[in-house]
């Protein structure tokens, strides 16, 4: 994920001598820094000193340790997008002094598609919120939260959404097969038809079309469309996705709540 941010920001304009990272592994270092043409530090304090907006792009159970003895510039934007930890948190290793912003990204970022849904207590000026998005911007769409609590849905629906939409279609390839179509061609279709009508749902709601017109737009009444739809709404699809992204809510507030014990 902070690879796709750096490469968007690159992309956007942004000069690759205001950009820095702090990556203690070696081999990971060396690839950024090739890749990039950025600077890279193994330690975080070496890269922060002076910085207008901070990423924490650490996995949660390190974040304690990655901040460990950090100390930021006043009014710094402090983005993190780490599972779980509140911003409560981020307030006790980090001060108040900094402006604390918490987002959740997803994967497409990585091709410049995704999409991240941020929150920002209510004083985080508005010059704070801005920079952020223009960062995580850089990745994709961003969308302001109106509580923290929030994020956790963000999690369930898009966090973790490419993962639903990757089931679906490997199991539209493995029917496929059981059709009677070989693999290769069974997943081209399957993959080319998820890429299609995402793209028809994005022109859609451009014109202000409504998924639901959509759908009906390629059900005729009587016909082969209408007879999957049909199978897929008796056997409960829509009950299932509400009790799994219940379940990666509660994970994700669980999640939370156990790290804020450990701190």
């Amino acid at each position: 994920m902070a690879a796709s941010l750096i490469g968007g920001l690159l992309q956007a304009g942004h000069p690759r001598e205001r950009i820095a990272v702090a990556e203690p592994l070696p081999e990971r270092a060396a690839w950024l820094a090739n890749t990039f043409g950025i600077a890279v530090s193994a330690r975080a304090g070496e890269v922060c000193g002076d910085a207008g907006a901070v990423v924490l792009a650490v996995k949660p159970q390190q974040m304690r340790d990655a901040l460990a003895g950090l100390r930021l510039p006043t009014g710094c934007v402090v983005v993190s997008i780490a599972a779980g930890i509140r911003l409560e948190s981020l307030a006790r290793w980090l001060g108040n002094e900094v402006h604390l912003v918490r987002t959740m990204p997803n994967t497409p970022a990585l091709l410049g598609a995704g999409i991240s849904g941020l929150y920002a207590d209510a004083a985080v000026p508005a010059t704070a919120r801005e920079l952020a998005s223009d960062v995580l911007g850089a990745a994709g769409t961003c969308v302001w939260l109106a509580s923290e609590a929030q994020i956790d849905a963000v999690t369930a629906v898009s966090g973790s959404g490419p993962a639903y939409f990757f089931l679906v279609t490997e199991a539209m390839r493995e029917a496929g097969v059981k059709l009677g179509l070989s693999p290769e061609i069974a997943g081209q279709l399957a993959l080319q038809t998820l890429v299609g009508a995402a793209k028809m749902a994005e022109d859609g709601a451009a014109r202000a079309v409504d998924l639901t017109q959509l759908r009906a737009n390629v059900t005729s009444k009587g016909g082969t469309t209408e007879a999957a739809v049909r199978v897929l709404e008796s056997a409960g699809l829509r009950t299932m996705f509400d009790t799994a992204l219940q379940a990666a809510a509660e994970r994700g507030r669980e999640l939370g709540a156990s790290l804020a014990k450990e701190d």
